[in-house]
């Protein structure tokens, strides 16, 4: 007797390809569609990764297809001989390989739009299971087919991320809702950014929270160097876990002050833009210690250039002089890791922007160059704003340099946003 359908549908995730067995790529694919189901209203229980090897694919095809309502699997939908995934479907679920027409046409006409030669072996990609229904890809030559095995719909989706993304949201999630229909419980997820705390002592503080609300579930992620506080809500009343989300997110809120910087899973900078969007305000950048990581940040958000004006990179303290203004005896008497230092780089970027702000990085990111004075860690961070300029001074060592140049930059941006909002300052 095959199992009954839970209220709540419950998923697995199958990554396949040798260089996820290996490790040599980063299976970034089923974090993200294992959040994007989250939000859907399917519990992901369990993600899978398998080699290139048919009969291990034959086989957890088969086991899922016993345990699940719905499984996404990536990768393994190429021309090459090691893209099995549509051979071990049709094995899995007793049927055989077909040409699709239309999967075929579709294949075809991408070649023909873009003016390139279609080679044979491509015709392998409109090879699918009997009785299987293609998924149409718009942003390359894969397509992509839904079929049922066992209990389960599998969804398979070529493991290209940004084909991924785009086939998921166009043809999985809208089938998955439609297919579970009336069992589909409701489960909603609310993303608090917070930073300024470890994940530690944020779940220290926010203990009880399970108490408090028993219709929603605490998980932390360390998003370094940010700490992301995700609320599951569940139920059938879609109001009721809206509801139940906002009263737990307003809990967080006064447990964790003004470290909470978003709600909505913003990135710093995105909220840092918005705020200077808001107030009709531009802001340039001076950076040394941070190599130009605040800049690339604020650039990854779409209309900066609404409020981004201008960038410098002053690594050594001659251009720190020379393009920035920092007087030479503000670096004779304390030093490129100073406040001084750092706030005189800010006036000095925001003066040659003509910008509203101006922020500046000046630090010891390590492994080497610190010193009993000056440690590893140390960060001086320089702000220059209408009505004053300020340097602070901060110690924030995290072992390896990469992620105390992450931290420093992240700190930076709050102490920004801490200012546009008339916040204190956090040592």
């Amino acid at each position: 007797m095959q199992p009954q359908p839970t209220l709540t549908p419950i998923a697995e995730i199958l990554a396949t390809g040798e260089e996820i067995r290996t490790g040599a790529l980063v299976d970034s694919n089923s974090a993200f569609i294992a959040e994007q189901l989250e939000h859907a209203g399917v519990k992901v229980v369990r993600l899978n990764g398998v080699g290139d090897d048919l009969n291990r694919l034959i086989a957890v095809l088969k086991e899922i297809g016993e345990r699940a309502d719905v499984s996404i699997v990536t990768g393994g939908l190429g021309p090459t001989e090691d893209d099995l995934s549509a051979q071990a479907a049709a094995e899995a679920a007793a049927v055989g390989l077909q040409t699709d027409p239309a999967a075929l046409a579709s294949i075809e006409d991408f070649f023909r739009r873009r003016n390139r030669p279609m080679n044979r072996s491509i015709h392998k990609q409109a090879l699918l299971p009997a009785g299987s229904e293609v998924l149409f890809n718009p942003v390359g030559t894969a397509p992509g087919f839904q079929l049922r095995i066992g209990r389960c719909w599998f969804f398979f989706l070529p493991g290209v991320p940004f084909e991924m993304k785009r086939m998921l949201a166009d043809h999985v999630l809208p089938r998955v809702a439609d297919r579970l229909g009336v069992r589909r419980g409701i489960r909603r997820v609310k993303t608090l950014s917070c930073f300024g705390l470890t994940e530690s002592l944020t779940g220290e503080r926010l203990d009880g929270l399970g108490d408090q609300f028993p219709g929603v579930r605490l998980g932390l992620r360390a998003r370094f160097p940010e700490i992301q506080v995700k609320l599951y809500g569940s139920g059938l009343d879609a109001v009721q876990v809206a509801e139940a989300l906002d009263q737990a997110a307003a809990w967080v809120r006064e447990r964790l002050g003004d470290l909470v910087f978003a709600d909505n899973g913003e990135p710093m900078e995105a909220v840092v833009g918005r705020l200077l969007r808001e107030r009709n305000a531009t802001l340039a950048v001076a950076e040394s210690c941070t190599g130009g990581l605040i800049s690339h940040w604020l650039t990854e958000v779409a209309g900066s250039s609404n409020y981004f004006l201008l960038a410098a990179v002053t690594y050594a303290n001659e251009a720190k002089t020379r393009v920035l203004g920092v007087a030479e005896e503000t670096l004779a008497h304390g030093g490129a890791v100073h406040p001084d230092t750092a706030r005189e780089m800010a006036v000095g970027v925001r003066r040659l922007a003509g910008a509203t702000y101006g922020i500046a990085t000046s630090g010891i990111a390590g492994p080497t160059g610190g010193c009993s004075e000056k440690p590893v860690g140390t960060v001086c961070i320089g702000l220059a704003a209408p009505d004053q300029a300020l340097g602070y001074r901060f110690h924030l060592n995290f072992g390896r340099r990469s992620m105390n140049k992450q931290m420093f930059a992240l700190k930076a941006l709050d102490v920004l946003r801490r200012e546009l909002l008339g916040l204190a300052h956090t040592p």
